[in-house]
């Protein structure tokens, strides 16, 4: 059984005792028990990776050799593709912005996290659909009408609404149009099998830290042409091969070309532990958790979800929804001084999508009334339990209703 590292209680300013209930695992996952056993186990024998001949230095060149061949395997890696290590998604995705060959046109949608949203140079931006058929439609019209190199970026699932996007229909669309797909895997990975064939994809990004290894760590993997025919994404010792007396540079190919510097071991074997252990997993319970909490926020008249797609669609454990009347800073404060819940609130790093489905949700509550200028946001994962959410809607259901 797969447990995690977890704060125990907290006290409440009424003098009680509860367990805390983290519904903020979309932000950070807690630490699996597992992967910080891996973590400790190596700290004795921590030493230095790629630079060295003693004992120390050798051992951990094996640790992140492996942990590299781990997630490969774990992604589905071929032989034509890379695994760099980078700090988390945000840098695996500006990273392949870098690499991208002179005249790229990227498409992507505006319902994207910033992290897929603002590192690409002039991008096609589509408008967040309606549904899942919808984004297969709009980006079948935009490709054609688009030539040379072309990347479609798109996340797996969504971090506002959790809901799935048609990754592999829009992988079919791309490839029948001669354009690559990168896929951001930061909310899926977590949750579901997030593997480069089974979803049609190029690249595929995701984070350490939301997978239950929180060290630092992230991903790039896909096709390897694109990083070695670019110049390094940080240039120092380690990416260089040989620097000769006039300070010309031979750069390495292969991932080491993009990893400058010494690298995050502990970030790598973390992750690497992580993905072993959640590999194939399968997460019935978390489903009917999700099922069951967004029907009693249903029942709830003063509460909407926030939702891109139809109520039906599918998605991840991850719920944002709006408060009718209650400002909430002020209510996610209440949830954790009063309750002992931690949850978001925010834009959530998708300020267009997010203030665009406040005023929807907002506007099927009451249609004259003010959208909040944040959404609140429940999110779950392993170690969250019935009783969690159930104490979430508890204290939702008694706050007083605006007059």
């Amino acid at each position: 059984m797969l447990t995690v590292l977890s704060p125990g209680e907290v006290k409440l300013p009424d003098g009680r005792s509860v367990e805390f209930a983290n519904l903020d695992v979309a932000a950070t996952a807690p630490c699996l028990t597992t992967v910080a056993e891996a973590v400790a186990d190596l700290l004795p024998f921590y030493g230095s990776v790629h630079r060295g001949a003693g004992a120390l230095a050798q051992r951990c060149t094996r640790e992140y050799d492996q942990a590299r061949d781990t997630v490969a395997e774990y992604v589905g890696s071929g032989p034509g593709d890379h695994v760099v290590f980078t700090r988390n998604t945000t840098d695996a995705l500006n990273l392949l912005a870098h690499v991208l060959p002179p005249g790229t046109t990227v498409v992507t949608f505006d319902a994207e996290h910033h992290a897929n949203l603002l590192p690409w140079r002039h991008p096609v931006r589509l408008p967040a659909p309606g549904s899942p058929a919808e984004a297969v439609a709009a980006l079948d019209a935009a490709l054609a009408r688009l030539d040379g190199p072309l990347l479609v970026a798109v996340t797996a699932a969504g971090n506002v609404t959790g809901e799935l996007w048609p990754v592999a229909a829009l992988a079919e669309v791309a490839h029948r149009h001669g354009a690559r797909l990168a896929v951001d895997a930061a909310q899926l990975a977590p949750h579901a099998p997030a593997r480069l064939p089974d979803l049609g994809a190029d690249y595929l990004a995701f984070s350490g830290h939301k997978l239950y290894a929180p060290f630092g760590a992230g991903v790039l993997a896909g096709r390897a042409d694109w990083l070695d025919a670019a110049t390094p994404y940080l240039a120092g010792g380690g990416a260089s091969a040989e620097v000769r007396a006039d300070f010309a540079v031979r750069w390495h190919t292969g991932p080491a070309r993009h990893e400058a510097g010494t690298p995050n071991l502990l970030g790598a074997v973390a992750l690497a532990t992580a993905c072993r252990v959640l590999a194939g997993q399968d997460h019935p319970a978390e489903r009917e958790l999700v099922t069951r909490f967004r029907a009693a926020l249903a029942d709830l008249p003063h509460v909407e979800e926030l939702r891109l797609f139809g109520p039906a669609e599918p998605r991840v454990g991850i719920v944002s929804f709006t408060v009718l009347g209650a400002d909430p800073d002020e209510l996610a404060t209440t949830l954790g001084r009063g309750h002992g819940i931690g949850v978001r609130t925010g834009l959530f790093c998708a300020h267009p999508l997010t203030r665009r489905l406040l005023a929807e949700a907002t506007a099927r509550l009451d249609p004259g009334a003010t959208p909040a200028p944040a959404a609140l946001r429940a999110s779950i994962g392993l170690g969250t339990r019935p009783e969690h959410l159930d104490r979430l809607v508890s204290a939702l259901a008694g706050l007083p209703r605006r007059a």
